[in-house]
């Protein structure tokens, strides 16, 4: 009954701590909140009143280049009147400088819009280039895990290498006192010798021959073993590969449509 009781209030007090994180957090989110609009009012209001003044600005130094322009209209019409009356002969030279600028005030409008593009162009190439750099650097992290790989098949191949070594060793030993054997005992039981050295020698082969096809048969299911290991691993990696691909790929779009968001609000606040 107590622990019952001591379970029923450890489970209540993590619902009333949990209930109070959520309440304390809802209420950092709201102070928060109100702290950014507070923040964006003061930021809304510091541009209207730089605008208000650049406006306030922009203004008078309109007033004053119309004046001056004016001025500079009448100064140029007195000094091009002069000129026509003085230099009529030099009118065909003008009017070629007249069409002069004016194709070059007509290629300032293309000019801006070729700037703009390469701009864009640059940029696209940029990224481009990133995500060469970006695939360049998965690709040098696959190659290295595919080199522990294989340094470790190699280790793994060199014992089993020894190991069949060891055993031939051990196997020749053994023949070779066999037949120190058979020396020591030919002299008296030559025939009988000769029969049941035949015989051993067949059933020796034949033993060497079943142990060879049962040595050939593991090699075989191990190097089996290890493709599958191999193939296995490579799938496991590649779709490892894809879901990153596609986690990267839609995190790109939400950053893309949080940028998104803010430019149209920022365009909004403008």
């Amino acid at each position: 009954r107590c622990f019952y009781d001591q379970k029923i209030l450890l489970k209540a007090f993590g619902e009333w701590r949990e209930q109070w994180t959520v309440g304390r957090e809802r209420k950092l989110s709201l102070r928060a909140d109100n702290h950014y609009r507070h923040f964006l009012h003061n930021l809304i209001f510091k541009a209207w009143r730089a605008y208000v003044c650049q406006q306030q600005e922009k203004r008078n130094k309109y007033y004053v280049a119309e004046s001056y322009a004016k001025m500079q209209k009448l100064l140029r019409t007195w000094q091009c009147w002069l000129v026509y009356v003085d230099v009529q002969r030099t009118k065909h030279g003008m009017q070629s400088v007249a069409l002069a600028f004016r194709e070059r005030s007509c290629l300032r409008i293309p000019w801006a819009v070729w700037r703009r593009h390469y701009q864009d162009c640059t940029g696209r190439k940029m990224n481009i280039l990133a995500l060469q750099h970006w695939a360049q650097s998965l690709q040098f992290r696959a190659w290295l895990q595919w080199r522990e790989l294989y340094l470790y098949i190699q280790n793994d191949k060199q014992e089993t290498r020894a190991v069949t070594h060891h055993q031939h060793w051990e196997l020749k030993r053994c023949m070779e006192a066999w037949l120190g054997y058979l020396n020591l005992h030919r002299v008296k039981k030559h025939q009988n010798v000769l029969a049941q050295e035949h015989h051993q020698s067949r059933i020796v082969r034949q033993c060497f021959s079943d142990w060879r096809l049962s040595w050939e048969r593991r090699r075989r299911m191990h190097d089996h073993q290890k493709d599958i290991e191999k193939l296995a691993a490579r799938i496991a990696l590649r779709r490892v590969f894809a879901h990153w691909k596609h986690y990267v790929l839609c995190v790109e779009e939400t950053r893309q449509c949080e940028l998104a968001e803010k430019h149209h609000r920022r365009h909004l606040l403008v």
